[in-house]
């Protein structure tokens, strides 16, 4: 589908995404490291300030304000990547269901938002999870460990070397799993944007105000921060699973997927599942803030420029 601009949807989506991925990755790399130092820790058992005690370690025996920006490379072409083709595959996935609906005259339903949603993540899941395994071992360790990879090249060279292809995919299985995180977000976002759309517009009906005002950039984050915190409650356990199966010694470590919520579970408890879940909490609203906020006035900025030049 192309605009009056000229501008697919399609590339809209695509560059709104790459761009929300690229901004939300260097505002909030460093909590992002935290929260894989504790996914990964086998040491000790959660408790409150567990992540001031890794910030602290990193500060004192890593290379100080650097050492905190580690796997900033992979991270950002993981999310740049991850955003900019999930967006794409959504918006063409969703465009194609509304199509199909519209024929018998019906809507999007909030099946159709998590179908959509769903395949988007799983594609996106099998592409960049190389880049995900790269990451994961460069930001639960630092730079001076032994067998530290020096640069995301070196890490895909050093795990071909030793693991062969196969180690690229190490993890997906729970990353596959972590798409229905997504998958239930983007359902609630999409509900909450059409109800507050709805209520903007009776709202103005009843006010006599006219036409009913656009969705503004603080309902992007009270919507977006609402569908972040269903959906993370719910499958927040699958990414310690994932980062466990993607560290360094995991093939030493573990059998799989099932021996490692096996481990979990006995050493850990439940509170193991839930590991770096107050860094991810602190991360994860403004993370989202960002990228939506960026995506969603992307999608309407980009067209704007491309018909005034």
């Amino acid at each position: 589908m192309t605009g009056k601009d000229g501008l697919s949807s399609s590339f809209v989506e695509t560059v709104a995404g790459f761009t929300a991925g690229i901004v939300s990755t260097l505002c909030l790399h460093p909590l992002d490291l935290v929260k894989t130092r504790l996914q990964v820790d086998r040491s000790s058992s959660s408790r409150v300030g567990s992540s001031l005690r890794i910030i602290r370690d990193i500060s004192r025996h890593e290379s100080g304000l650097a050492a905190f920006y580690r796997g900033l490379a992979p991270n950002l072409i993981g999310n740049s990547t991850s955003w900019g083709l999930y967006f794409l595959w959504y918006g063409s996935l969703k465009d194609a269901i509304g199509s199909y609906r519209a024929k018998d005259g019906g809507f999007l339903t909030s099946a159709d938002y998590f179908l959509a949603s769903g395949t988007a993540g799983a594609l996106t899941s099998v592409l960049t999870n190389p880049i995900w395994v790269i990451k994961t071992r460069m930001l639960s360790t630092g730079s001076r460990a032994p067998g530290a990879y020096a640069s995301f090249a070196s890490g895909v060279r050093q795990i071909y070397q030793t693991d062969g292809f196969r180690g690229f995919y190490r993890g997906l299985v729970p990353a596959l799993f972590g798409v229905s995180q997504g998958a239930f977000q983007f359902m609630a976002y999409e509900k909450l944007k059409v109800f507050r759309s709805r209520s903007m517009r009776e709202g103005s009906a009843t006010g006599g105000v006219g036409e009913a005002r656009k969705l503004r950039n603080v309902d992007f984050i009270v919507l977006s921060s609402l569908s972040k915190v269903f959906a993370g409650c719910v499958t927040y356990p699958y990414q310690v699973v994932r980062s466990r199966l993607q560290t360094y010694e995991a093939h030493l470590l573990y059998r799989g997927v099932t021996d490692v919520v096996a481990q979990i579970w006995t050493r850990e408890g439940l509170a193991g599942f839930y590991k770096g879940l107050g860094p991810n909490l602190f991360r994860v609203l403004p993370s989202t803030w960002v990228t939506f906020l960026v995506y969603e006035n992307t999608r309407v900025l980009l067209p704007k420029l491309a018909a005034s030049t």
